[in-house]
């Protein structure tokens, strides 16, 4: 913000100051946060200073109790505080001076003189508060909530209602209260769904369970919008972008929003109200982005989607991540809520317990799936029969199977269209695109799957493996921003599967920093150090060329393992497969 910055030979004091628009890891309600940089962002005198000084300004401005919070964490601290929801410009500027003025101590200077006397201070900001201040927009906002409607708001639309029952306005032409239509706007069900793996599988099994219920489905996941059967919009969708996108479409009846931590992150959660929200998992992978450095933090933030839910509303979770229990066990909003759990075993001492209580779960008995809700059990078919499972051999989709059978319980959905789907999704690629897709190459078995970190690809391997393969090829590639860590695990990952090919992509797209060559490099060191043999190693500069090489290298009786991080190249190899 160059109104408060440091002079020139002041360092840098804070990084990645950012809004918080919705509900996130810090608190239930918007905030603003801060990386603290500079000698003091360990002195504790300095982050009391800090919290004094954010309180100081928000008593002045009449702006609720701010709740100022710092956030250790292995590569530093965060500085958070709850703010309005229409003054959150203004709120990072107040958490940026505050900071600057407590971390470079007496002798900083402003460049502007008004933010160098504290009694000047409160003033400005209030002026800056009122500007940002819609009031059409404050009245549109308390009229939704007395009709008992939701909003969703960015930078430049109001929408009033979700879906089909929505309208939506840019910020430029607001209309009055009186001349909304009331009376045909309504909210819709809404899922969330966040986890380390499996997200887009169970929000795409969601839409296709309420299709089979006779709803048009709305969903949104890293690989774009869907509308009924229609792409709407390609890309990464998994954010607040996504959910908006899909709760504004007038032709949606039933939301199912995978809910990345990304967006959980960087902007808080766009829902607030929403029918269950599903954690499907939480494994090691993105450690060193925005504080989030164990399996913890991880669980943490994917916690957030407990505060979306509406009264009655469910909490789903995994019983057998003993991380993700442990952790919601802890966490208020997790405990709070209504919760049913799933497990691959029906028996699993935690559903047990849940059922015991009056709760729902999910699981397998004896190869059926089992469901059990107030009390009665549903058997939903025979798990092996259920093509997403490839005969039993994909054992991890039988929790995102059983995540989304008590999601569709939990917002209603009818059995029979749950039992249909699950005979049959997962059939067809395009039931599941980028997801476990299997197909046959000159008698060779080919899976393509998202896998994009160690446990992932460990579930897809192990796929492999079940299918009795005469040779196993494997393409492997990262994206640059995981850490060295990261990426040799992902590698040590591949080792443990003797692959008999590993043909190793680089991502030129995907660098985020590092150097050409640098992930392939450390790629190959673990794969060595694992046990492959340098012959078995091969090297493409293109993930595309990497994928049609190894199929060529196929033969009948082999099995090749194609983990794909980019939907183009997808489409590309999905092509040549399709050809007989």
């Amino acid at each position: 913000m160059s109104d408060t910055a440091p002079s020139a030979e002041t360092p840098f004091l804070f990084d990645d100051s950012r809004r918080l628009t919705g509900p996130n890891r810090h608190f239930d309600r918007p905030a603003v946060v801060l990386s603290a940089l500079g000698a003091a962002a360990d002195d504790a005198d300095a982050h009391r200073c800090w919290a004094a000084r954010v309180s100081a300004v928000c008593a002045v401005l009449r702006w609720p109790d701010p709740q100022p919070h710092v956030h250790r964490h292995a590569s530093g601290f965060a500085l958070a505080f709850a703010a309005p929801e229409d003054a959150l410009f203004t709120a990072t500027e107040v958490n940026e001076w505050a900071w600057e003025r407590c971390a470079a101590g007496a002798g900083f200077a402003f460049a502007q003189p008004e933010m160098n006397d504290p009694a000047a201070v409160a003033a400005t900001f209030a002026v800056r508060a009122e500007s940002e201040r819609s009031r059409p927009l404050a009245r549109l906002k308390a009229a939704a909530l007395a009709h008992g409607l939701p909003c969703f708001d960015d930078d430049d639309t109001l929408s009033i209602g979700a879906g089909a029952g929505s309208v939506s306005y840019p910020h430029a032409a607001l209309p009055l209260a009186m001349d909304v239509p009331w009376s045909r706007l309504r909210d819709l069900p809404t899922i969330l769904v966040t986890g380390s793996n499996g997200k887009t599988t169970t929000t795409r099994l969601l839409a296709a369970m309420a299709a089979a219920a006779g709803r048009r489905a709305g969903s949104c996941s890293t690989e774009g919008v869907v509308v009924g059967e229609k792409l709407v919009a390609s890309g990464d969708y998994a954010g607040p972008a996504g959910a908006r996108a899909v709760l504004r479409h007038p032709g949606v009846e039933f939301a199912a929003l995978e809910t990345a931590r990304g967006g959980l992150l960087r902007r808080g959660l766009a829902v607030r109200r929403a029918d269950a929200a599903v954690v499907t998992n939480v494994s090691a992978d993105h450690f060193g982005e925005y504080g989030v450095h164990s399996l913890d933090d991880i669980a943490e933030v994917k916690l957030v989607v407990a505060h979306a839910l509406r009264n009655g509303g469910c909490l789903i979770l995994n019983a057998a991540d003993e991380c993700l229990m442990r952790v919601a066990a802890r966490t208020p909003h997790a405990v709070a809520a209504s919760q049913a759990l799933f497990a691959q075993n029906h028996e699993h001492p935690a559903l047990q317990a849940r059922r015991g209580q009056g709760g729902s779960t999910c699981g397998a008995r004896a190869g059926r799936l089992v469901l059990s809700a107030d009390g009665v059990e549903h058997e939903l078919g025979a798990v092996g029969e259920m093509p997403l499972t490839m005969g039993g051999a994909a054992r991890h989709n039988l929790d995102n199977i059983a995540a989304a059978v008590l999601a569709a319980q939990a917002a209603g959905l009818p059995l029979h269209a749950v039992r249909e789907t699950l005979s049959r999704f997962g059939s067809q690629p395009q039931d599941n695109p980028g997801r476990l897709e299997r197909w046959t190459h000159r008698g060779a078995t080919v899976l393509i799957d998202y896998a994009h970190n160690p446990d992932g690809l460990g579930q897809l391997l192990q796929v492999a493996h079940t299918l009795k393969p005469q040779r196993l090829g494997l393409l492997l590639g990262q994206a640059g921003n995981r850490d060295d860590d990261a990426i040799a695990d992902l590698a040590r990952t591949a080792a443990r599967a003797v692959p008999d090919l590993v043909v190793i992509k680089e991502l030129p797209l995907m660098l985020r920093g590092r150097l050409l060559g640098e992930v392939p490099a450390l790629i190959e060191r673990e794969l060595r150090a694992g046990g492959v043999a340098q012959a078995s190693i091969q090297h493409h500069a293109d993930e595309a060329a990497a994928a049609e090489w190894l199929l060529q290298w196929s033969r009948p009786g082999d099995v090749v393992v194609l983990p794909l991080h980019t939907a183009a190249v997808r489409a590309r190899v999905s092509a040549v497969l399709t050809v007989r």
